[in-house]
């Protein structure tokens, strides 16, 4: 059992340290204080923000994750295909509601062995738990553009509270399609261990950060 256990931390290891190599930094989506104050004054138009039923824009949201390799590093992936609705009243944020779901199956990295790897049983085990979802119970506004999102994520067959912080992205009609859509973005840390995501906790750091990029469609 011993060898096996070894044999998987190699893999681990291994593969981690060469996928960081080829990682575009580009991915990285952080949520800073100069990001927020360049859209203070969008959302200082909040007015202007058309409230109602929304639907998730599948082909431009995402979600990347990020957790410690080796303890040297952030070792990033991405989730795609995510969908669901955002129920949006601008100007009571705390009656606004958001339920997001997203297909495992969707994983991505740099290096398609560690993809594969992350969706096999021994980590999300994609087949038996094809979708993570989060679902919110609590919108409190910080001002202007800034919201804490607290909600339940399912992942891994486990639910657990999570707890978002948010900002306004922006607003308006789609030149493509003319749609009328509104983006955030929110970014949160949770245990993998929490949700029973144990494997190689020597190797892999146990805080992951999640940041959501959403865009929202809004319902004709």
């Amino acid at each position: 059992m011993m060898g096996c256990a070894d044999r998987e931390m190699g893999r681990v290891v291994s593969t981690c340290v060469r996928a960081l190599a080829g990682w575009s930094a580009a991915l990285t989506v952080f949520i800073t204080t100069s990001h927020a104050a360049g859209v203070s004054s969008v959302m200082a138009r909040s007015p202007l923000v058309e409230a109602g039923r929304y639907h998730v824009d599948t082909l431009r949201s995402q979600i990347v994750f990020s957790v410690s390799c080796l303890g040297t590093s952030q070792y990033r992936g991405l989730f795609s295909g995510v969908y669901g609705d955002l129920q949006l009243d601008p100007q009571n944020p705390e009656k606004s509601h958001v339920a997001l779901k997203l297909p495992l199956a969707s994983l991505a990295t740099t290096a398609v062995d560690v993809s594969r790897m992350l969706r096999g049983e021994n980590w999300f085990n994609a087949k038996a738990f094809p979708i993570a979802e989060f679902v919110s119970t609590e919108i409190h506004s910080n001002g202007a553009s800034m919201a804490t999102v607290s909600g339940n994520l399912t992942l891994h067959g486990v639910t657990r509270p999570v707890t978002l912080r948010a900002h306004f992205v922006g607003a308006g009609q789609n030149p493509i399609n003319h749609s009328y859509d509104v983006g955030f973005e929110a970014q949160g840390t949770i245990q993998r261990s929490a949700f029973g995501l144990t494997n190689a906790m020597v190797a892999v750091g146990d805080d992951v950060t999640l940041t959501v990029s959403g865009v929202f469609e809004k319902d004709e």
